[in-house]
């Protein structure tokens, strides 16, 4: 028997499933007509399957299992798919926001649910996050991922309070949709990239690190926060590489110019710049990990 597929082995085979589908497309009619009816037979066997074990589910009171099922995300996007999913569009969004609210909340900013409109969730950044420079950044590489991931029926996320970096570094394609979308966004856009090394990092200290080639600053603050942020000053554009931290401020060691890690990496002396700011988030196993966004092309 084949073993278990781990999650990003089933992405790949999404994405596998939805490339064939789209080969199956450009068949002749004969032949076209025969895929689509295979295909068809097999989703509505499968998701008959599917039904009957949730219904199983309910009728054994197993809320537990049914918990740890709609939590896997290859069964999630199942249920989906064959519209069995048993938490509602709105709870699952909200569920995702929580999920990235304390990266948010760490700068000083937060994110609130406005409403779903069709295919399309309206959201508000609050606080640090709305109108900041980096707002556009932080929704596309934290707060979208998490709801792309969560409810891959929404095809696009609009957000009040957000407004585009004046320098662009690294743009990111967005690909909405549905979870062969998802899966195939999954490897290519966003990635959550572990950090080696943060773990010795002591509170209220810095280090640069490379990541995936990135050279990020690191900065632990005293009281356990810890932020990243692409090591290059935006005034001088010289390397971070030895900067001093005081409270949640660091000083670039060219030019001097002050910057806030808790607000975004706000500039301190010259409110027009801003350091570039990238998610920062520990796993549930403890594990901290970084979001960097896709490289151009």
């Amino acid at each position: 028997m084949a073993g278990r597929l781990r999650d990003n082995e089933a992405r790949h085979a999404v994405a596998e499933i939805e490339r064939l589908l789209d080969e199956a497309e450009r068949l002749d009619d004969e032949g076209h007509s025969l895929a689509t009816e295979i295909v068809q037979a097999l989703l509505q066997l499968y998701g008959d399957g599917l039904a009957r074990v949730i219904t199983v589910i309910d009728e054994c009171g197993a809320a537990e299992v049914r918990e740890r099922l709609t939590a896997d995300e290859l069964v999630s996007h199942l249920l989906l798919l064959h519209d069995l999913h048993p938490v509602s569009l709105e709870t699952r969004i909200v569920q995702a926001l929580d999920d990235v609210r304390p990266y948010l909340k760490s700068h000083g900013g937060d994110v609130e649910l406005l409403g779903v409109e069709g295919s399309v969730a309206r959201l508000r950044l609050e606080g640090s996050c709305s109108g900041c420079p980096s707002s556009a950044v932080t929704l596309r590489l934290a707060v979208e991922e998490a709801i792309y991931k969560a409810a891959p029926e929404i095809e696009r996320v609009e957000a009040e309070g957000v407004v585009e970096p004046k320098r662009v570094a690294r743009p990111l394609a967005i690909v909405p949709g549905n979870p062969a979308a998802v899966a195939a966004r999954t490897e290519t856009v966003g990635p959550w990239l572990p950090v080696d090394g943060i773990e010795d990092l002591e509170p209220g200290s810095t280090m640069v690190q490379a990541v995936a080639a990135e050279r990020l600053l690191f900065v632990h603050l005293a009281d356990g926060t810890r932020f990243a942020h692409h090591a290059e000053c935006p005034s001088c554009g010289d390397a971070l590489e030895e900067v001093t931290l005081s409270d949640s401020r660091i000083a670039c060691p060219a030019c001097g110019l002050r910057y806030d890690v808790r607000r975004a990496g706000r500039c301190v002396d010259n409110p027009d710049l801003q350091l570039e700011p990238l998610p920062l988030l520990t796993t549930e196993t403890g594990l901290v990990t970084v979001a960097l966004e896709a490289p151009a092309g």
